[in-house]
């Protein structure tokens, strides 16, 4: 597989151990009730994954947005990652990123007509999108990143899994980052592995599934990035970066800019003056391009491009996958589930 990724430090497995143990007991008690799960009278969508960033949470999301928004009204709820403010907060168009984080506020800049909302109390979060003074009402919940949040019971949870970072080559935090044991991967009603090669090989995604070991009723997607085929961007652009796994990024941009500079930060960097200043010199007047989620922290930068990029089904899978999400929604409607209830 090109670009694996994978570095696992085996000098810390003692503390990985210690760790699997602490959220292995956390995962017994929801599994056997002494840790309670809510559930709500509206569909709800979770997405997340078993590793500490760069699986594709927000194209996967955005995804889901554009699909349900033809006919829904879709509420999307994140925690709110680095954000600054505390508790509940509703965003609006004009909220500024430093309240609800990098990424929602991508999301709710790019499609407005969502409600969009952060909290780390997902329970909550849910409960104040479902409230009448919430207009239009709420037709569906995405929550982004939640898959260890096991106290909203979820209609559908989709786990991403990295291609070039696949679990079972994965290990526990800290010497891994794996958030969980690789067998909460069979909480999943879907799996989707992301940022598949275009040429990746059935032989190839039938190892994955083999590997992953799968209930019959789990369902496996494959999906990639869809870039432009053409970028005006100039001589030797400047790549900035500020997200977990920019490797795969470099290597599909090869394939389009013949050659481009690379400057990487940490996930959710939060870009200082200084890093601005040493930004703009290494550019030296050349395009800066940058992802949707580093733009909205890269303030006072001149000739600034997005790269645009989308989520795209391998193999045409992405009618089934349509499907599924589309007929649990339409099934689990507050209105149908209060004409089955009055049926009662």
């Amino acid at each position: 597989m090109e670009g694996n990724h994978i570095n696992i430090n085996y000098w810390l497995l003692p503390l990985s151990w210690l760790y699997g143990l602490v959220v292995g007991i956390r995962n017994l008690m929801f599994d056997y009730g002494m840790l309670k799960s809510q559930t709500f009278k509206l569909p709800v969508i979770c997405v997340g994954n078993l590793t500490v960033g760069g699986t594709g949470k927000t194209p996967h999301t955005e995804y889901l947005i554009r699909l349900l928004s033809r006919s829904h009204q879709v509420a999307v709820l994140s925690r709110g990652y680095k954000r600054k403010s505390e508790g509940y907060v509703f965003a609006t168009e004009t909220t500024p990123v430093e309240d609800i984080g990098d990424e929602p506020y991508q999301m709710k800049q790019k499609y407005p007509q969502i409600h969009m909302a952060v909290d780390k109390d997902r329970c909550h979060g849910i409960s104040q999108l479902m409230k009448e003074n919430v207009q239009p009402p709420t037709d569906v919940v995405i929550l982004d990143d939640a898959y260890q949040h096991r106290y909203v019971k979820a209609g559908i949870n989709i786990l991403l899994m990295d291609y070039h970072r696949l679990i079972y080559f994965d290990k526990l935090l800290p010497a891994g980052r794996l958030r969980e044991s690789q067998s909460g991967r069979l909480r999943a009603d879907i799996i989707i592995v992301t940022k598949c090669p275009r040429h990746i090989t059935q032989m190839d995604k039938k190892g994955i599934e083999r590997t992953l070991d799968l209930k019959n009723w789990q369902k496996v997607f494959f999906t990639t990035y869809r870039y432009p085929e053409k970028m005006n961007v100039g001589d030797n652009p400047l790549l900035v970066t500020g997200i977990a796994s920019p490797e795969q990024m470099v290597y599909d941009l090869n394939k389009i800019i013949p050659q481009f500079d690379v400057m990487s930060f940490p996930d959710h960097h939060n870009f200082t003056k200084k890093d601005i200043e040493a930004i703009r010199e290494r550019a030296a007047g050349r395009t800066i391009l940058t992802t949707e989620k580093d733009a909205t922290r890269l303030h006072g930068l001149d000739n600034v491009k997005v790269i645009p990029i989308e989520v795209e089904f391998l193999d045409r899978n992405g009618n089934e996958f349509n499907q599924i999400i589309l007929d649990y929604v339409h099934k689990n409607s507050r209105n149908s589930v209060q004409n089955q209830e009055n049926q009662e």
